[in-house]
Formats: structure tokens, C-alpha cells, sequence
């Protein structure tokens, strides 16, 4: 293939994993050379979603097997702390994309407070980028690592970090209430979460310190320039996929909500990905399911400088694999 990227996907046979390889077998652009996991060794991709139909994909094997002179970007889809041992000792002009948090925050103090995990590649943090496409898609090209946030966080910093940046809403009081699809939590579901019912009901969890509340906090807090701390509750539902969060803000000054709504329309007008639905309109993941759309609502309320702003994505395409293929691609 002319002018193609070089592949090398870890953490092959995961949720995420499975999605980067059905996007990534089809762009124009990319060359898939080797799927790594750490189990299923010699077996075919297909084994794991029979909807990957691509029979010149290499089978699994150990990441140990690399050959790097032939790769030009690792996607890491791997657990927390993973990508930073790898980070270390793969060549310095391959390009790293990472959809775990190892290079999320700044900060490797906060690393541990929120992940319990000492970082183990602290210097290259300095590398690395936080990278949603829409807002760092100016910067991508000169890191070599580049850091894909969390699905939640991609879903409330969409709509968000416009109105912070602009002072259009309170940042003392950011309320937000997500629902994700169970697919999130990963194929060990059942071990992280023994709620009861787990898939015929929903389940608050991590409240007031769930971990993506930590890359939300520093980027909105960037986009101020003023410390921020969001409320943020998340829900488990029973459905596979798809996230929805629901944004309660404090409007500034004399901004309402037909105000909030014709900025944030003119401020994403070029970005491809992101979709203003019409003002007041009520939607859902089902809009943008199996897409890498971030689809945003903004609503009144009774009150005059209170709004509701909605945000639906696909967890595991624009909160994940679809994000860090169009980080790729700009990069």
C-alpha cells in the first residue's frame, strides 16, 4: 500500500481493540501488521467478532514479537499502567496512541492519588499530548505520544470546554450526570461490578470519585484558567453501548440558553464529528450509535440562567477507537 502507516495494535482482542481493527482494516491509509494480546496466541481476530471479515489481518501474537523498524504507530488498548512500560522501550519516532490513562494527566502525583499505580515513565509525560482531536488537532504532529481521554470525559468536555473557555457559565457549579452502556467497564465486567441485575437495572457507581473526574477537572480547569472541580455521578445501564451525559449549568451575565446554543453551533460548525442537534430537541445514543459523532442538545429551563446541555456518544468509537484513528489521522 502506497504511503501507508505501519500498524501495531496492543490489547487486540478487548472491546476497544476489536473496534480500532474493524476501523483501521478499512482506511485507505493503514496497514495492520501485528495484534497483540497477551493470551490467544496464533489465533485469528475473527475468533473474537466474527463481523471483522478481513482475512489478510495477521493472527495474535506476544508484543514481544514486534518487529518496530516496520511499525510507525502502537495503538495501546490496554489496561491501566500498561502502555507506560511499553512507552519505554519501543523506538523514539514511533508514534504512540493510548486509550488507557497512563498519559492523561499531567501530573504523575495525581496519577497515583486517582489510578493507585506509581507512574513508571514520568519523563515521558512531557511528551505527550491529551488529545481531543476538536481541540488539539493544531498540536498533534509534534508529540509522540498521544494521550486519547476517557469516554466520559469526551462527552462532557465536548460541549463544555467552549462555554468555560468563553466565561459563559458558572464553573463553581458543574453538574453532570452520565449513563453509560456496560461495554465501558470492559470483557471483565462481572469481576469489577457484583451488583445484582447488573444487566436488567441501573447502578450508580464511583460516586464523587470516579477517576475520568480527574482529566475533566485539569482540562476544564486549563480552559478557565482557574481551578475547577465538577460534580460528575455516573450510572451503569443495561444496554452495551453508548454514553449520555447530562449537563445542569449556571449561565453568566446575560448568556441564556438560544445564546449558549448559537455559540456552541458557530464554534463547531468545521468540526466534522460534532453535531448541534436543534435547540430544545430531546436526543439519544441511538442517534449516534456505532458512529464517531458527538451529538450535543441544549435545552432552557424554567429558569431564565439555568440550562441543561445533553451529549450522546458512542463509548467505544468517538469515546474511544474512533477518536484515536482521528488523532491518527490529523497527527
Amino acid at each position: 500500500m502506497k504511503n501507508s502507516l505501519n500498524i501495531a495494535i496492543a490489547g487486540a482482542t478487548g472491546y476497544v481493540g476489536l473496534e480500532l481493527i474493524k476501523i483501521l482494516s478499512k482506511h485507505p491509509k493503514s496497514k495492520i501488521l501485528y495484534l497483540c494480546a497477551k493470551k490467544s496466541i496464533g489465533k485469528s481476530i475473527n475468533a473474537f467478532d466474527t463481523r471483522i471479515k478481513n482475512n489478510n489481518l495477521p493472527k495474535i501474537s506476544n508484543i514481544n514479537k514486534v518487529n518496530w523498524d516496520k511499525i510507525n504507530i502502537l495503538f495501546t488498548a490496554l489496561p491501566n499502567g500498561e502502555a507506560q512500560k511499553i512507552a519505554k522501550r519501543i523506538p523514539e519516532n514511533i508514534k504512540l496512541i493510548d486509550l488507557s490513562s497512563d498519559f492523561r494527566l499531567d501530573n504523575f502525583k495525581l496519577y497515583k492519588k486517582w489510578y493507585g499505580i506509581n507512574h513508571k515513565c514520568k519523563k515521558l509525560i512531557k511528551k505527550s499530548i491529551y488529545a481531543i482531536t476538536e481541540f488539539s488537532k493544531n498540536k498533534l504532529s509534534n508529540h509522540r505520544i498521544i494521550a486519547c481521554p476517557g469516554c466520559y470525559a469526551t462527552s462532557i468536555q465536548i460541549p463544555l470546554i467552549p462555554l468555560v473557555h468563553k466565561n459563559m457559565i458558572n464553573i463553581n457549579n458543574i453538574i453532570v450526570d452520565s449513563k453509560s452502556g456496560y461495554s465501558g467497564a470492559g470483557k471483565n465486567i462481572k469481576k469489577k461490578f457484583s451488583f445484582k441485575n447488573l444487566f436488567n437495572s441501573v447502578s450508580v457507581y464511583g460516586v464523587g470519585s470516579h477517576k475520568h473526574m480527574a482529566e475533566i477537572d485539569q482540562e476544564l480547569s486549563k480552559a478557565s484558567k482557574k481551578k475547577i472541580n465538577i460534580f460528575f455521578t455516573p450510572h451503569l445501564i443495561p444496554m452495551f453501548r453508548g454514553i449520555l451525559s447530562t449537563m445542569y449549568l449556571e449561565t453568566k451575565g446575560r448568556n441564556n440558553a438560544k445564546k449558549i446554543y448559537n455559540f456552541l453551533k458557530k464554534y463547531h460548525k468545521n468540526n466534522f464529528f460534532v453535531k448541534i442537534a436543534k435547540f430544545n430537541t430531546h436526543i439519544g445514543t441511538g442517534d449516534v450509535m456505532n458512529t464517531n459523532y458527538c451529538k450535543i442538545s441544549v435545552c432552557e429551563n424554567r429558569k431564565r440562567n439555568k440550562i441543561i446541555i445533553i451529549s450522546v456518544i458512542d463509548n467505544l468509537i468517538k469515546g474511544a477507537s474512533g477518536q484515536a484513528v482521528q488523532n491518527m489521522n490529523v497527527a
